[in-house]
């Protein structure tokens, strides 16, 4: 039997790729760290199959192996799709993936470029049934122990916080943190214990915000490690309701509904955080936000500040109250809009009445169908436009990603790290393009729905009289929302403007 010579055998070597992976960043500074140990082990491996090893090093440091999102794995993947690689060795099998979803899509990657796939400690390979079935498996057990490494990580914060520490996050207004500790910031202590006594001064989140604006203080913030400033830019309702509900400014950490003792000193008196807790319970069923019953939801604004008007009920004994409030008021404060809750039923049975009116207009059905069939008709204009011009785009991004695939197997490594950023910039592109088609496919079926809501509101209008006491709380919002496209409310002048929706009409009025 002729033997081979060299050069055919050296043609016929499997090119070898090996990847290595750890997920922290600890003794990478060695000079020899995790990494050498598996490349040192997967390249005896490798040499006793005689693969030739490629050039190319595929080592991740620090990244973690619950996703995919690492750049010498992206770059094998690359050169996978490239044909550059015959075979891929890892030292086990979870360097190259600790989710099965993951592992299994880059496995169908593999099969589909005819590489095969090795892990040295584990001795099996893809090349056989038996090797495939045991994969899988182990990869079972690799997400089972990352799920396990999930809960003890979870366990740990718990029991770490049952013995009172801080366990991180957003720092606290009122507090600073050091060495993992909380500790008080002074200034910042003496604003929170203004707002605890404000609040059982005034019994109310508005006078705490107005106070707070009259004094100049500003909310925390803070510079996160890429330099970012963070934090908010003013205060809000929902900020200050934060800190008088929390345990932790009289020394306590939570669990959930659970509390502690903390390591930390708490600035607020028991006795005050107390005085609050039991002023918010009385005043917690007082208001609330209410959906069904309020037929100009979403139409309504304020003449002032032409924010939203949203939904609110208060309650005397079991008697509610409905109401619309000023968005921007509730979140900001008096000083931020000086409009007060408009009783509901005042406001919806003047928009009613007006309607009333209009809907002996013979024409006024009429010109609401054409005008909502012009404004659906632009529209639809456009998106088919759009429509017709994403495939070009989605087509010319996969000619552009075969390209780049395809100049990859004649570059150098530099090259290929250009090319691989210049590919990633494509996908994305395309990915988006992609979900923005089906965003317009989604948009055309949703305007031949507005067309018939438009016929349906124009048959319901023409016998207004007739069917408006008939209809249900559902359908009286829906032939709102339909006929009218605002409600402005200016409580400084007394004047309520309604807009229809064929902006043909207009209906002013001043009390």
């Amino acid at each position: 039997m002729r033997k081979a010579s060299p050069e055919k055998a050296k043609v016929a070597a499997k090119r070898c790729a090996i990847y290595t992976r750890k997920s922290t960043t600890n003794g990478l500074e060695q000079e020899f760290n995790s990494l050498d140990a598996q490349r040192e082990s997967c390249e005896a491996y490798a040499r006793s199959q005689g693969w030739v090893l490629v050039e190319t090093r595929y080592d991740d440091g620090g990244f973690t192996g619950a996703n995919v999102e690492r750049p010498a794995f992206q770059r094998l993947l690359a050169d996978v799709d490239a044909k550059r690689v015959d075979v891929v060795v890892v030292y086990k099998v979870d360097r190259l993936s600790r989710s099965l979803l993951d592992f299994s899509k880059v496995m169908d990657r593999f099969n589909e470029a005819g590489v095969a796939f090795v892990s040295v400690t584990q001795n099996f390979s893809t090349a056989d049934a038996i090797g495939r079935l045991t994969l899988n498996m182990l990869m079972s057990f690799a997400e089972f122990e990352r799920e396990m490494i999930a809960e003890r990580t979870r366990d740990k914060i718990h029991a770490a916080r049952k013995k009172g520490k801080w366990t991180g996050g957003p720092v606290p207004y009122g507090y600073d943190v050091r060495n993992g500790k909380l500790f008080a910031n002074e200034l910042e202590a003496v604003v929170v214990r203004e707002i605890y006594d404000g609040y059982l001064r005034h019994r109310s989140l508005v006078r705490i915000l107005e106070e707070l604006r009259a004094k100049g203080r500003l909310p925390k913030h803070y510079t996160t490690k890429t330099g970012t400033v963070g934090g908010a830019s003013a205060w809000t309702v929902a900020n200050v309701l934060r800190i008088l509900k929390s345990p932790l400014y009289i020394g306590k950490i939570t669990i959930g509904d659970a509390v502690y003792d903390g390591e930390h000193e708490g600035i607020v008196p028991l006795e005050t955080f107390q005085k609050v807790a039991a002023i918010l319970g009385e005043n917690a069923p007082m208001t609330k936000s209410v959906q069904r019953g309020y037929m100009l939801r979403g139409v309504l604004r304020c003449g002032v500040c032409n924010s939203a008007m949203t939904p609110a009920s208060a309650y005397k004994g079991k008697r509610e109250y409905r109401y619309y409030r000023c968005t921007k008021r509730d979140r900001e404060g008096r000083g931020a809009c000086p409009t007060r809750p408009l009783p509901a039923q005042g406001v919806e049975a003047f928009v009613v009445e007006r309607l009333r009116q209009i809907a002996g207009d013979a024409t006024l059905a009429h010109r609401v169908t054409v005008g909502v069939q012009a404004r659906v008709t632009s529209a639809q204009e456009k998106l088919e436009a759009e429509h017709r011009e994403l495939p070009r785009q989605i087509g010319q991004l996969s000619a552009e990603t075969k390209t780049l695939v395809a100049s990859m197997g004649s570059m150098g490594e530099a090259g290929r790290v250009a090319l691989s950023g210049r590919l990633d910039q494509v996908a994305q592109a395309m990915v988006q393009a992609q979900e923005r088609l089906h965003h317009v496919e989604r948009r055309l079926d949703q305007l031949q729905q507005v067309r018939a809501e438009a016929e349906w509101t124009a048959t319901t209008l023409a016998s207004f009289e007739k069917l408006w006491d008939k209809l249900t709380e559902e359908n009286r919002s829906r032939l709102i929302a339909s006929l009218i496209e605002r409600v402005s409310v200016n409580e400084g002048t007394n004047a309520i403007r309604i807009q229809l929706v064929d902006h043909a009409k207009q209906i002013d009025h001043a009390a």
